[in-house]
């Protein structure tokens, strides 16, 4: 088997992502979000900002309601994204640094802010999802890891194909230390590719803070938050928290 080295599904094993989790998974997820945005925004939204869009999974069910561009720090699964929405604005950008110079009536941010670990780290991403707002627009988040729900060495496993690849993919989430804010989730890719058995192995390490850290910081940085409950189609046994974070008018103005 191969060493696990990390990040590899937004590298070498990007190719993997159509096949394990295909676009047609995120359509009830994404138009949910959307109108989620449309909700709560003051302003009618006609563009949105994705940050950590990935292969761009969410944007191809999210750009039948928006004028959508999306961030990503991965330039493999950008061209994921760009096959798979040719249409649309893809941008390689550190979504904690990247500044496009517009603003947008709704910014998400998704799976990758589990990437974040520290409150410095998840802090950036929030002002960034700030200052690319327009007044009134809101910036939708969900929080997939929180220690309250976490639960150590927990392992999962699904099988997908297309064509004459079958993928199974294991995943574990593991704490090493339950004293820090970081947690470690391995993947294992069981590959079977004409009767032939290819094992690959991933490790991710991702951030662990409590539901009131992401609601202090998102109130820092000027956020009005709205929580709501989402129940994620790929884990549905229990609801996570969905943060509508709407940019205030009036704030907007006194820090322009």
């Amino acid at each position: 088997m191969a060493e696990a080295r990390q990040n590899r599904l937004y590298g070498d094993l990007a190719w993997t992502m159509p096949i394990i989790s295909p676009p047609s998974d995120y359509v009830k997820e994404s138009e949910l979000f959307a109108k989620t945005i449309r909700d709560h925004a003051q302003v009618d939204v006609a563009t949105l900002l994705d940050l950590g869009c990935g292969a761009g999974h969410n944007d191809n069910t999210l750009k039948k309601h928006f004028r959508l561009a999306g961030v990503d720090l991965s330039e493999t699964v950008l061209g994921l994204a760009r096959r798979l929405n040719p249409e649309l604005t893809y941008v390689q950008g550190d979504m904690r640094t990247v500044r496009l110079g517009k603003t947008f009536g709704a910014v998400i941010g998704l799976d990758a802010l589990g990437y974040m670990l520290t409150e410095t780290d998840l802090k950036a991403v929030f002002t960034t999802a700030f200052v690319h707002l327009e007044p009134g627009g809101v910036f939708l988040t969900v929080q997939e890891y929180d220690p309250s729900r976490f639960e150590h060495d927990h392992t999962e496993a699904k099988t997908r194909a297309e064509g004459d690849v079958q993928i199974t993919l294991i995943e574990n989430k593991h704490d090493p230390d339950p004293g820090d804010t970081t947690i470690e989730v391995t993947l294992i890719f069981l590959i079977w590719r004409a009767g032939q058995l290819q094992i690959e192995a991933d490790l991710h390490v991702c951030g662990l803070f409590r539901l009131d850290t992401w609601l202090r910081l998102l109130r820092e940085v000027g956020f009005e938050v709205t929580q709501l409950e989402f129940r994620d189609p790929h884990q549905p046994a229990e609801p996570i928290p969905m943060l509508v974070c709407l940019k205030p008018r009036e704030v907007a103005r006194q820090r322009s």
